[in-house]
Formats: C-alpha cells, structure tokens, sequence
C-alpha cells in the first residue's frame, strides 16, 4: 500500500513540475516545427514576409526570363532583364540585411531561448556557399547555448548574404563590362540565386522564431526599426505594433 501511495505522490510531482517548466506549451508550440505567433505579431511578420518574398519574386523572374530569352536568341533582351535583376537584388539585400541587424539589435531583449535552425551545405548550389556553410557547420556543432547558437546563426545568415552579392555583382559587372557572356556565366549567376533565395527563406525563419521570443515590452520599439526597414524599400509597408 505504501508503494502505491509514493507512486502517486510522484505521479503528482511530476504533472506540477511539468505545468511549472511549461513543457505542455513547449510541446504545443513546437507543432508543425514552427512557433505559433499572436496575431500581433503574426501581422508583423507577414508585413515583412510580403516585401521579402515579392522582391524575391520579382529576382527570380527577372533572372529567369533573362536566362528564356538568352536561349532564344535574343541576347540585348536577356541582358536588359539581368540588369534588372542586379537592381532588385540590390534592394533585396539591403533589406534582409537590415532585418539581420534589427533582430540582432533587439536580441538582448529576448526573454526565453530562442531556437535555431542550422545550415546544410548541402542544400546549397554554388560552390562559394558550399564551401562557407561547410565551414561553419563544425563550429555551429561545437557551440551548445541556444542563443549564442541563435547569434551565430544571424552571423552565418548576414555573411552569406553579402559573400553571395559580391560574387553577383562580380560576375554582372565583368560581363558588363566586357560583354564577355558564356554559358558558364549565366550558369552562376543562376546558382547564386538558387542560394540567395534559400538565405531569405532562412532569414524569414529566424525572424518568425525571433517574434515568438520577443516580449511584449520591446515589440513596439523592434516594430519602428522594421518599418524604417521598409519605408526604404520598394514599397511603403506599414507595420503594426500593437492591435
């Protein structure tokens, strides 16, 4: 009888210490792999999700029709849309680059942990990221707090936006230049996109998981630098702190 009555008196400890870590909630928010947002917070994300995945858009098509076009024959055309392109992803990195610093900025505010993703090489194209993403991954092994992991994380994501800038401003500004353009050319400058597009992506990510970590306090404040952001893209986006 005593051993029943142990075991329940475990059994009781152990549902108030779960509800006292919260771990129900952490296993609720952890559903679909994502950290579900207050509406709040979820209408700051998709203001800047929006802006993020149009500009990529808008590369991505530039880039593709450039590359259609070129094999149809047509090369002014082709080139008259890659430097197109060039213009958009310009606007592109400086705006996720901005998103970079501004969570980096709001990070000592962070109130819990925040979780990081990391990078694979392997999902990567072009042999400038392989090479980056291969060479933090043993250091992103060696590091076990989660928000110096998260930090590092930002680090990884802002270099890897302007090691893939610089080489597409390399290769367009050579072929500009010279009006050297070979299949090869064309080649990297497809795989640079094909990395640059999985870096925003990426970037959205730790956005969305930072939101879920921010408190209440510091969302206002984090709320006006994203939209000094974005009254410097394209589009004016308004971004709304409070409902």
């Amino acid at each position: 009888m005593k051993w029943v009555i142990g075991a329940l008196i475990l059994v009781g400890l152990g549902v108030v210490l779960r509800r006292l870590l919260r771990l129900d909630q952490a296993l609720t928010r952890r559903v679909g792999g994502l950290l579900p947002l207050s509406a709040d917070r979820a209408a700051i994300y998709q203001a800047i999700a929006q802006e993020v995945e149009t500009q990529a858009t808008i590369l991505g098509v530039s880039l593709n029709d450039a590359i259609a076009e070129r094999e149809a024959c047509r090369p002014d055309i082709a080139w008259r849309l890659v430097r197109l392109a060039a213009s958009e992803w310009d606007r592109l990195a400086e705006i996720v680059t901005s998103l970079l610093n501004a969570i980096a900025k709001h990070m000592p505010a962070a109130r819990v942990i925040v979780p990081a993703r990391s990078m694979v090489a392997h999902r990567f194209k072009s042999p400038v990221m392989l090479d980056y993403v291969r060479m933090h991954e043993l250091l992103d092994q060696l590091v076990f707090r989660a928000k110096l992991r998260f930090q590092l994380h930002l680090h990884i994501l802002r270099r890897a936006v302007e090691t893939l800038s610089g080489e597409f401003r390399r290769s367009y500004r050579y072929a500009e230049r010279t009006e050297d353009r070979p299949p090869e050319l064309w080649n990297r400058l497809d795989l640079y996109f094909h990395d640059f597009d999985l870096v925003t992506k990426e970037t959205l990510l730790a956005f969305r998981a930072f939101l879920a970590c921010l408190p209440h306090a510091g969302l206002e404040e984090f709320a006006a630098d994203l939209h000094a952001i974005m009254r410097r893209g394209v589009r004016s986006t308004t971004i709304p702190a409070n409902r």
